[in-house]
């Protein structure tokens, strides 16, 4: 599976073809990928059902945290659909329409968990550089003010990114990645791309003035979390899955930015699968396992929810 290459050629009838090299472990791939899709789903939605039930988990952190896996289900199927359908059918043709569509949906994953990580990182620095103050600045209507702005400043950002690439004509040129992406489809136009290449800059920019944001947050509580044993202990519980969260985003965000512009088709194609897919396959999965371990309320309720359940069920039985 890790070497398959897409291969999407812009056809004069507006739409994609998007040929997968295979064999006869067709099967097995279709099996092992729709596993990994539905455990993903399942474990976001055990987090966020628990989340919402419990009346005791209704801190800003823990609905930051429904927040973000919220997103991750959305990142997951914006990729697996489409592949596992490629798989099962042998079809690979995407409409031009449909391309456009998965990167909407892509980049609005990306972007809105760059956004939330950034206002999780803020929540963190109140919580433990700001302790007595906590509840007085993360009111219940400044939480769901930054959830709202976070999923509408992604959607503004991502609408913008689009339209310059909408506005661009194609020609029939190959695209060797696993998914359609905004950079890979303004390398299949005719003409120049410059406007496309300014409002890049300026995006990342813009995410470069977050990730700036999120570094001061964490310096200022791995300061602040040196004072004592206690606030060390908060620390490792509650800002530890976040920074592992931050760090393996970043890494492949980065390696998809770098690759993309800058990256050779000699290198080896297993790897560039691997790296390209990782951020949408590895953070929606890992994330609510991470704050499940680490978060010893989240341990609690879920366990407790599960005994309830199999006492249900074997009364039923």
């Amino acid at each position: 599976l890790l070497i398959y290459l897409f291969k999407v050629a812009v056809q004069t009838t507006n739409t994609v073809r998007m040929s997968l090299n295979l064999d006869e472990l067709r099967h097995i791939y279709f099996v092992f990928i729709l596993i990994l899709y539905l455990f993903t789903i399942f474990i976001n939605s055990t987090l966020i059902l628990t989340i919402v039930l419990e009346k005791m988990l209704r801190d800003p952190m823990y609905l930051f945290l429904c927040n973000l896996c919220i997103n991750g289900i959305i990142g997951a199927s914006s990729f697996y659909p489409k592949i596992l359908y490629d798989i099962s059918f042998d079809s690979h043709v995407i409409t031009y329409i449909g391309c456009l569509t998965q990167i909407l949906v892509i980049y609005f994953y990306v972007y809105c968990e760059f956004t939330n990580l950034t206002v999780m990182a803020y929540d963190r620095y109140v919580a433990i550089c700001k302790p007595l103050h906590y509840h007085c600045i993360m009111t219940i209507r400044k939480v769901w003010t930054l959830i709202l702005l976070t999923w509408l400043f992604s959607l503004l950002e991502v609408t913008i990114g689009i339209v310059p690439t909408v506005r661009l004509p194609l020609c029939g040129v190959d695209i060797d990645k696993l998914y359609c992406s905004n950079w890979a489809v303004v390398q299949l136009s005719c003409v120049d791309t410059t406007g496309n290449n300014i409002s890049g800059f300026i995006f990342i920019c813009s995410h470069f003035f977050q990730a700036l944001l999120i570094l001061i947050s964490y310096v200022n509580i791995i300061k602040a979390s040196l004072r004592s044993r206690a606030d060390r202990r908060k620390f490792m519980q509650t800002c530890l899955p976040h920074l592992i969260t931050l760090a393996n985003f970043f890494t492949s965000i980065f390696f998809d930015l770098i690759y993309a512009r800058y990256g050779s088709n000699t290198s080896l194609l297993a790897l560039r699968n691997i790296m390209s897919v990782e951020f949408l396959v590895v953070p929606p999965l890992v994330n609510p396992i991470i704050y499940g371990m680490k978060l010893t309320q989240i341990q609690n309720r879920t366990l407790s929810k599960k005994k309830k359940t199999l006492k249900i069920i074997k009364n039923i039985l």
